[in-house]
Order: structure tokens, then sequence, then C-alpha cells
């Protein structure tokens, strides 16, 4: 987990309508913050607090998509959170984030293992 978010952040995140609407339509693919609001039903500035809180959190991951037709670019959004594992073992709960893996984290941690 990113050193900000501790368990009581993600589950707080997770609970917020808008946040699982975001995450959920983001994994289908990559959305722009505009898309998202329509998509959620909810304010721009809704959308990118949302955006920022999951991005605190390393469940979101921010790409920016070249548009060569209209010479500009934007902002997309996907998810980095795969799964969220909670277990109780003799009096011990757990918590478990795992998130999908950059492609830069699998290069360096390649490199590095050489």
């Amino acid at each position: 987990m990113s050193e900000d978010c501790d368990v009581e952040d993600i589950a707080a995140l997770l609970e917020d309508e808008t946040v699982r609407t975001i995450l959920t339509e983001t994994s289908i693919e990559p959305m722009s913050a505009n898309a998202l609001s329509e998509r959620c039903g909810a304010s721009e500035p809704t959308i990118y607090r949302r955006l920022e809180d999951l991005r605190a959190c390393d469940l979101l991951e921010e790409r920016t998509k070249l548009d060569p037709t209209a010479g500009h670019h934007h902002k997309v959004y996907s998810p980095r959170l795969e799964r969220v594992t909670v277990e109780l073992v003799e009096g011990s709960l757990t918590v478990e984030v795992k998130r999908h893996e950059d492609i830069a984290d699998r290069f360096t941690d390649l490199v590095e293992g050489m």
C-alpha cells in the first residue's frame, strides 16, 4: 500500500459508490474524468477528488493518451486494484491489497534481479 494509506483509508474509499463505479468502469477501458463524470452521474470536481484519493492510495493509474487526429492529448485512468482480501485466522485479522503490476516496475525488478 501507499505509505499514506492504511486499511481504513482503503475501506473508506471502497465504501463510496462513486469510487466503486470509477473502478468498475475503468476496468473495462481506460476513461477520462469527463467520461467518468457521465458514467457516475457525478460532477467533474467530485470525480477529480475521487481520482486523486484513488491515486494517493495507488489504486488507480493516470496515463496521457495522445489523439493524433485532433492534435492534442488528455488524461485517462485505469485501475491498479486487482483484489482486496480479508482473512481472519486464530484471532488475527489481515487485509491484503493486490495491485496490477506496472510494466516499468516489472522491468526494474527484472534488471535488479540480474
